[in-house]
């Protein structure tokens, strides 16, 4: 049985796919195993994944629902989740794998660096969501876990329910936020993941951001999130 499971929901993915693949063919933590959980794509993201992972079908749409899928099939004590356009340092596995020796944790997340070259703007707009923010969010006890890189116990993570598949958007936060109640959640600047930018570079820095401030409004004060979440490729 594998320490780890590492789950990555997929939907038409075929130009990004070889990133997760190849950075966890290159981790230095090797007791996992990898999980591509297909949402219905119509390219040759599934193909490609079989050569070097498990490959499942989400029945179900969205993102909360594929990563679901992916816990229901895996086999590891700590489910590790990071996106089909992610790659992971090579340290990022060892990294969970260290953090959780302590039994207190039940999830974990790290910093999220662009996978392209990009503008400075865009370099320190990633810099400051995936880093200070998390890191206060966290501190101030409202977690905010961003899917790409997120690590939790599976126990925990069954407890909490998994990710709501209701929730288009801020399925992710939604969780975080749930978690909180079963143990610690801690923050690791090793546990790094560099994720393509292709939202940001079309929708602007600024349109991005403001998505994310309205979206976290709406689920503070209305309890639901946004839904208009256009697939970008």
């Amino acid at each position: 049985m594998p320490y780890m499971s590492v789950i990555i929901p997929a939907l038409n993915e075929q130009k990004y796919i070889k990133y997760p693949i190849d950075g966890l063919k290159k981790q230095t933590f090797r007791d996992f195993e990898t999980i591509v959980v297909d949402g219905g794509s119509e390219d040759r993201t599934r193909s490609i994944a079989r050569k070097h992972a498990k490959v499942t079908v989400a029945l179900r749409k969205g993102v909360a629902a594929g990563r679901n899928k992916g816990a229901v099939v895996s086999r590891g004590k700590i489910l590790v989740f990071i996106d089909a356009d992610t790659k992971p340092s090579r340290a990022l596995l060892a990294t969970y794998a260290d953090a959780f020796k302590d039994k207190r944790v039940v999830a974990a997340t790290g910093p999220i660096y662009p996978l392209e070259k990009t503008s400075r703007r865009i370099r320190l707009g990633y810099g400051f969501v995936s880093v200070p923010f998390v890191k206060l969010s966290i501190l101030l006890g409202r977690p905010s876990i961003v899917g790409s890189n997120f690590a939790v116990r599976t126990e925990s993570f069954i407890k909490a329910g998994g990710f709501d598949p209701k929730l288009i958007t801020y399925e992710d936060w939604d969780l975080s936020m749930r978690l909180k109640k079963f143990g610690k959640i801690v923050y690791l600047d090793d546990a790094v993941v560099h994720t393509s930018a292709r939202r940001i570079v079309a929708w602007g820095v600024w349109g991005y951001l403001l998505y994310y401030v309205i979206n976290m409004f709406m689920y503070t004060f209305l309890k639901r999130a946004r839904k208009n979440y256009t697939e970008i490729r």
